[in-house]
């Protein structure tokens, strides 16, 4: 169950909870894919590719978790559905 941030709240910037679950863990791979090679990167030697990565951007956090973490962007309209793409 989401406490926070609100189902209400992500229902004002996405028009669907289908649009919305799509949109959340598209964006929790992105983040996992960030905090992965960024902690590779961290703690090695050999230098890792983050070009491709897509990095946080929010400077805190309430949720650890990247799910969470996706939906607390997408309430701050920070991520958003591009309708151009397909993809």
């Amino acid at each position: 169950m989401i406490l926070f941030p609100s189902v209400d709240k992500l229902l004002e910037r996405v028009d669907s909870r289908y649009s919305l679950i799509m949109l959340a863990s598209k964006r929790a791979h992105e983040i996992d894919k960030y905090r992965e090679d960024k902690f590779r990167a961290d703690h090695s030697d050999k230098p890792v590719d983050m070009s491709e990565d897509k990095p946080l951007l929010l400077d805190h956090y309430e949720s650890n978790k990247s799910v969470g973490m996706a939906l607390e962007e997408i309430e701050a309209g920070l991520v958003t559905i591009d309708t151009e793409t397909k993809d």
